[in-house]
């Protein structure tokens, strides 16, 4: 969100998944799209299929790369490196949309210079792609449109997850692949609701629909409505929190479908911070790690038992339907919110029900202005939809962006290596992946159907790897970082190559969060879970089976 912003001047999907499918080149970056998105990973075969062009860049030879016509297996954290050596491929062979960079761009020339530090040659040594597979698809990529990228945490979680983003909002400009059906720079949310969550505010330095704090109108718009005095400083991401609560700067943490115990980056760290706050409400629809640690356990409901909206990846706003009531003492979270509110003596939260909290978001938010409770009864809209007659917009950008200059900005980049590497103590890269059959734990691993599909994790490693290091198939292992160390079975895969290995996180049995690394964006403040350095080691029979931290 931080790069888009920047350069396009709203982070969020610039096109439909349903245009997927007329792209003439679709490039898959960070995502392994039939795990994380099957859906969309489906809509992407389809195209295939029907004559579309399929790049595929993944350290991992994941399942889309069957399909693909090229597969660009870089090395985990050398993304700006293979982006912008394709960006020069496509400048110096004249294959920019020379055009639409005049009218449409801005910040060409410095953008331009910054190219020739990203000469083949040293892309393919960063990297470890043959110069030609890079030169192919630059030509390929800019000479079949429209093309779409597709892309995912991947590409963000890394210590310069921003500029991999820019690398590739880059791409989209110089070709001029933005501002039409089946083109675009699209993100692939991870949950159902993330845009939503963004477009309401749930970022430390906006308010709903992306209105910044710093700004004195916006933050006037937003007091005289709330009735309430605005703080104009903006708050802490969630790595930046957490240490402050160890610091005691933070008393009390409002934990909210969220468990990071488990999924955070450097657990050790993170269970330290939770261990230390004063006071934690937790609210959840089961117990999970971070439970542990809170006072306060409020239970909460399921999509089925409650209405609402949720806005998905495409920024499509749909309606939910309550299937049935609440089980048990569990509420909506819209009414717990309010109650908690309202014992504190807060105003404003005296909702009869959800529709009249769409009708104050439609109020604040220019984007949601024309979507009404009754206008979704109908189906989805895609916001930006600002008035009741507006359609919606399947695609953003048509005709200028979202920044001051309503060009959108090239960005000059260096390469800049991840915050660890390999090293004799720690020999092996090891990457975080989805699976497609769980999604963190506190949903899918009390589904029995599911456990029997894939019951337990498993570090995937090469058979090269595996004969060297004399490590059987299913056997344990430990797997040691930096930070700590978790006993994991094995899979002998030649889906990862040489020197990498990879793991979901989803098993509470095997939190592979207490290997990552925090390094973080600079920034977006994401961590870098994507890029760790570990060695493996033989399991011993009698050693303690588990995690330690």
């Amino acid at each position: 969100m931080a790069g888009l912003a920047t350069v396009f001047g709203s982070g969020a999907m610039t096109n439909t998944i349903e245009e997927i499918g007329k792209a003439n080149c679709i490039l898959v970056i960070g995502s392994n799209t039939t795990e994380g998105h099957p859906i969309i990973g489906s809509k992407i075969r389809e195209a295939v299929r029907k004559g579309s062009t399929l790049i595929v860049a993944d350290p991992l030879k994941i399942k889309l790369c069957e399909s693909a016509h090229l597969w660009l297996n870089h090395r985990p954290g050398t993304d700006v490196a293979l982006f912008m050596g394709m960006a020069r491929v496509i400048v110096e062979e004249g294959l920019a949309d020379s055009s639409f960079i005049e009218e449409r761009t801005e910040n060409f020339e410095e953008f331009k210079k910054s190219l020739n530090f990203f000469d083949l040659q040293r892309v393919e040594e960063i990297t470890g792609v043959d110069r030609e597979k890079i030169r192919n698809a630059a030509r390929i990529y800019a000479t079949h449109k429209p093309g779409t990228i597709l892309y995912a945490m991947g590409i963000t979680q890394h210590s310069h997850g921003t500029d991999n983003v820019f690398a590739l909002a880059n791409l989209v400009l110089i070709t001029g692949n933005i501002g039409k059906p089946s083109t675009g720079l699209n993100p692939l949310r991870g949950q159902n609701n993330v845009q939503g969550a963004c477009d309401m505010g749930n970022l430390p330095n906006v308010y709903p629909g992306y209105q910044r704090i710093v700004d004195p109108q916006v933050r006037e718009k937003f007091s005289s409505a709330w009735g309430a005095e605005l703080n104009e400083t903006p708050g802490l991401t969630m790595p930046e929190i957490l240490p402050a609560v160890t610091e005691g700067r933070i008393k009390a943490l409002y934990l909210v479908g969220s468990d990071p115990a488990l999924n955070m980056a450097c657990s050790k760290v993170v269970r330290s911070s939770l261990a230390s706050a004063e006071f934690i409400i937790l609210q959840d629809l089961f117990f999970n790690e971070s439970s542990k640690y809170a006072h306060v356990i409020l239970p909460a409901v399921s999509f089925a038992e409650k209405e609402g909206t949720f806005t998905n990846t495409e920024r499509r706003v749909q309606k939910v339907n309550k299937v049935i009531p609440p089980v048990g003492n569990a509420r909506t979270d819209l009414e717990i919110i309010c109650e908690l509110a309202n014992e504190m003596g807060a105003n404003g939260f005296d909702y009869k029900d959800f529709e009249e909290v769409l009708k104050e978001a439609s109020s604040l938010v220019p984007s949601y202005g024309g979507i009404t409770y009754e206008r979704l009864e109908k189906g989805g809209i895609q916001w930006p939809c600002p008035t009741p007659e507006h359609p919606g917009t399947p695609y953003l950008y048509k005709e200028k962006f979202l920044t001051p200059s309503g060009k959108g900005k090239l960005t000059p980049l260096d390469y800049k290596p991840s915050a660890e590497h390999v090293t004799t103590d720690y020999p092996f890269i090891l990457t975080t992946k989805r699976s497609l059959y769980h999604y963190h734990a506190t949903l899918t691993c009390k589904v029995e159907g599911l456990n029997t599909l894939m019951k337990e994790e498993l570090l995937e490693i090469n058979p090269q790897d595996a004969e060297t290091h004399g490590i059987k198939n299913g056997e344990l292992v430990r797997v040691i970082s930096r930070r700590g160390e978790v006993v994991v079975k094995t899979k002998i895969t030649g889906i990862s190559p040489p020197g990498l290995v990879s793991m979901t996180f989803h098993f509470t049995e095997t939190p592979t969060n207490i290997l990552t690394n925090l390094a973080l964006d600079p920034t977006a403040k994401t961590p870098e879970t994507k890029v760790t350095a570990v060695r493996i080691e033989k399991y011993e029979k009698g050693e303690m089976h588990g995690s330690t931290c």
